[in-house]
């Protein structure tokens, strides 16, 4: 996830170069969105992942 949020800033870069705003905006929003959906999925799995192995023996 944390890719495509890479690769629609990228896109969003490209087109504000060239003079697309429209488009530069909607795709800075999407990886806006897919990098804050990839935190909350990172945090929750550290969180999870923590609690599922139980203590080191």
């Amino acid at each position: 996830m944390l890719h495509w949020a890479v690769i629609f800033f990228v896109i969003a870069i490209i087109a504000a170069i060239f003079g697309f705003t429209g488009i530069a905006a909607g795709a800075a929003s999407i990886a806006k969105i897919l990098f804050v959906v990839f935190l909350i999925l990172f945090v929750l799995s550290l969180l999870f992942g923590g609690f599922r192995r139980g203590p080191r023996v």
